[in-house]
């Protein structure tokens, strides 16, 4: 199966590619996905999401692009490139996913790709012209930092959102986050490189590649351009400078920040805390003390069928609860146009990245140790950025709020892929009791169907 990151598949979980919503894809056999970029436009990805298929490949960019009646918020620049970077293993999928069956945590990368390679992809462009880089991390297990030797980023997308357009020398992108800027080749006429670095990790690996100028037989040289590695504070402080353009279109003609998210009143509050555990006696990863295992039968057609015995609504806690881990199917239930607050609470160690199927949603604050009410005081309530995938620093928490505005069966889990298929996952199911073609498209003439709706009629 495959999934795509923040792709809305709006009205129809059916599409989205993963467990809870799909029956996997028999071998030697095809699947067709229909879907439509419905009022999105930016910077996305695709992969394969079964098992730990993604560590073998099948990754890829699914860049949407502006309608022609749509203005841009920059000139519109001489070309655009894609940048692919991704951690990578001299193991392949079927040895790493029986490491973590036997209870062992992920082994430590082997290295750093952009774009297949370790250090030989090249982007060409003319000296005095603007060139767009989509660049995502596409990566299993690490945050990396982005960089280009002498030329300055402008950051104009996150993930959908076009933002406030700030120079930075360097960007942190997390597992499952993509990000667009604009560079501009005003330098002597050479190679440039490009690099790559992972970020909160010992050592610290490296990718490079080269900014050709055109006509250029000069190859790179220098130092690397110096990179942040564990700088955390630092880290914190970039994420939050990166802000909603309030004035710009996205993939409607009207400004982005003409939907005010920071007046809306907060339905319900959840607030979900990631853990590393052992269950009998094996690694595992839980969110509010439950682990999750996939059922036999996709929770989607389970609640189309009303199938029992499957899952139960509301199986999670909303709020971290003491106690040792279980396993279990984790869903959570909200009613459709519902508007959450979400709390991500890490008191982990190491860096979390949570991605939410179906949606974007603002990321309003970001702060140290221990979620409290009153940290709400610190909330961006104008122009925070809204993006699908968000960061969670160690041994602090994230919060987001989120239009809950697309009915069905939506996947909110880490983007760190060996802590998901251990169990650091859960599902949201939003739903209102009204059938119409409005809220919801019916199941696919197509849709294949395993487990206990293996013998079912549309």
């Amino acid at each position: 199966m495959f999934s795509r990151n923040g792709i809305k598949q709006r009205k129809s979980s059916w599409q989205d590619g993963v467990l809870g919503t799909n029956c996997p894809i028999p071998p030697r056999s095809n699947w067709t996905y229909k879907m439509q970029m419905k009022d999105q436009i930016g910077t996305f990805s695709y992969f394969p999401s079964t098992l730990m298929h993604r560590a073998a490949g099948g990754f890829g960019a699914l860049n949407v692009h502006n309608r022609s009646v749509i203005p841009l918020p920059y000139p519109k620049p001489a070309d655009e490139f894609t940048v692919i970077v991704n951690d990578w293993f001299k193991a392949d999928h079927k040895v790493l996913q029986q490491t973590l069956d036997s209870g062992k945590p992920c082994p430590f990368p082997d290295g750093l790709l952009i774009n297949g390679h370790p250090h030989s992809s090249v982007f060409t462009g003319e000296a005095g012209k603007t060139y767009l880089f989509r660049v995502s991390n596409v990566g299993m297990t690490t945050s990396i930092n982005f960089r280009i030797q002498s030329h300055m980023l402008r950051l104009v997308e996150v993930e959908g959102a076009h933002t406030l357009q700030e120079l930075y020398e360097s960007l942190d992108i997390h597992v499952g986050q993509s990000m667009a800027v604009l560079v501009t080749l005003h330098a002597i006429v050479k190679e440039y490189y490009i690099v790559a670095s992972t970020r909160f990790t010992k050592p610290t690996l490296t990718a490079t590649a080269s900014l050709q100028y055109a006509g250029s037989h000069t190859p790179p040289s220098g130092l690397l351009p110096i990179g942040p590695t564990y700088q955390v504070h630092w880290s914190m402080k970039q994420a939050r400078t990166i802000m909603w353009n309030l004035t710009a279109n996205a993939a409607r003609p009207n400004p982005q920040g003409s939907f005010h998210y920071g007046t809306v009143n907060i339905v319900k509050t959840l607030i979900f805390a990631n853990s590393a555990t052992k269950i009998n006696g094996k690694l595992r990863y839980a969110v509010n003390g439950v682990s999750y295992v996939n059922p036999a039968t996709p929770l989607k057609l389970a609640d189309y069928f009303n199938i029992p015995g499957v899952f139960t609504l509301n199986s999670i806690p909303t709020t971290p609860k003491p106690g040792p881990a279980s396993l279990g199917t984790a869903v959570t239930g909200a009613t459709l146009h519902d508007f959450v607050e979400i709390i991500f609470q890490n008191n982990e160690n190491t860096i979390q990245s949570w991605h939410l199927d179906g949606y974007d949603f603002w990321t309003v604050g970001f702060g140290s140790k221990q979620w409290t009410p009153a940290m709400r005081r610190r909330y961006n309530r104008e122009d925070a950025t809204s993006r699908y995938t968000v960061q969670v620093y160690p041994n602090s928490w994230s919060a987001i709020f989120v239009s809950l505005d697309n009915k069905g069966m939506w996947n909110l889990r880490s983007a760190i892929w060996p802590r998901q298929y251990l169990g650091q996952q859960l599902y949201v199911r939003v739903w209102n009791d009204e059938h119409s073609l409005l809220a919801e498209y019916d199941i696919p003439q197509n849709a294949l169907k395993c487990g206990k709706a293996a013998h079912l009629q549309t």
